[in-house]
C-alpha cells in the first residue's frame, strides 16, 4: 500500500526504407521503460498506422521472410481489392490485422520483462516516410 500509480507517454518515430520492412524496436521501447521508474507494470506498444503491426517474436530473419510469404498467399498484395481506389495498400490494412495491431508487455523490477529469444517488432506493410510508435507504460 501506499504506492502511487504512474504512467508515461513517449513517442518513437522513424523513417522506414522499404514499403514492406520489419524494425526491431526492442531497445527503444526497453529505454522508454527505464526512463520511466515505474517498477511494476506494463507497457503497451501501438503503432500509429493503420497500415503497420506491432508483434514480440525471434529476430530471425527467414521467419520474416515466412511471415510475408504466408501473408501473400493469404491476402495477395496486388489482388483487386475494393479498398484499392484511391490507393494500393488494401492488403496492408488486412496484414496488420492478421499480424496483430498492438502489443502489452510486462514491466517486472523496472525491467521490460521478456522471453530470452523475445524481441519487439513494428511491422510496416505500406511505408518509405516517416512513422511514429506510441509506447504508454503504466504502474507503480
Amino acid at each position: 500500500m501506499g504506492d502511487i500509480m504512474k504512467s508515461s507517454t513517449e513517442y518513437l518515430t522513424f523513417d522506414t526504407e522499404q514499403k514492406i520492412q520489419f524494425v526491431m524496436i526492442t531497445d527503444d521501447v526497453t529505454k522508454v521503460v527505464e526512463d520511466s521508474r515505474v517498477k511494476d507494470g506494463l507497457v503497451l506498444v501501438t503503432p500509429m498506422h493503420i497500415t503497420a503491426a506491432v508483434i514480440v517474436n525471434d529476430n530471425e530473419d527467414g521467419l520474416h521472410n515466412d511471415y510475408l510469404r504466408v501473408l501473400e498467399k493469404l491476402v495477395p498484395y496486388n489482388d483487386k481489392y475494393e479498398h484499392n481506389v484511391a490507393e494500393d495498400n488494401a492488403a496492408a490494412h488486412i496484414w496488420r490485422q492478421f499480424m496483430g495491431h498492438q502489443v502489452v508487455l510486462p514491466i517486472t523490477n523496472g525491467k521490460l520483462d521478456l522471453g530470452p529469444w523475445e524481441q519487439i517488432f513494428y511491422c510496416e506493410f505500406d511505408g518509405k516516410r516517416q512513422k511514429k510508435v506510441l509506447v504508454k507504460v503504466i504502474g507503480d
